[in-house]
């Protein structure tokens, strides 16, 4: 089976990409064939998210192993983690700067005898030299003052006191 992805960089302006990939490939193999259909070398740490429908990201599939108990991905097969329940997964590429994609599935095919995959079917707008800001939000019901005074929190901006060099 085979597998086709609409991936869209989570920017004001429409710019995204739809993938096949075989249903037999890795979390993996997917990062590097996202990574690659944006433009991006495939260099830096990299976590698809497990979302439900609403977007909510939830358990993290991480590029390397970083602890027990959590399942890189290499070890997880596209076709093991996408079902009829769950189409979504949030994708964020290069924990610096924090490109944030959503990915959906959005078919189920047969495969092409003379296609390779993974295989790029579809692209549209140019991806931004950098990465868009994010706009973080208030929690609900929290203000203005609220904000700044959780920011303006005792020893937050006075390091003189620390007791480290």
């Amino acid at each position: 089976m085979v597998y086709r992805f609409r991936i869209i960089l989570d920017t004001k302006e429409d710019i995204l990409r739809d993938i096949e990939i075989e249903a037999s490939a890795t979390l993996e193999d997917f990062h590097y064939a996202i990574a690659q259909a944006f433009g991006f070398g495939g260099s830096e740490m990299a976590s698809f998210y497990r979302t439900n429908k609403e977007w909510e990201q939830g358990d993290e599939i991480p590029l390397l192993d970083m602890d027990e108990g959590i399942v890189p991905m290499g070890q997880e097969q596209i076709d093991s983690v996408f079902d009829a329940e769950n189409h979504h997964l949030i994708y964020v590429y290069d924990f610096l700067d924090l490109w944030t994609f959503f990915v959906e599935l959005i078919e189920i095919g047969e495969p092409e005898v003379s296609t390779l995959y993974p295989n790029l079917i579809f692209a549209q707008g140019v991806v931004p030299d950098e990465a868009p800001n994010k706009d973080f939000v208030a929690e609900e019901n929290q203000s203005e003052d609220e904000l700044e005074a959780d920011s303006d929190e005792e020893g937050l901006d006075d390091y003189n006191d620390a007791d480290f060099y």
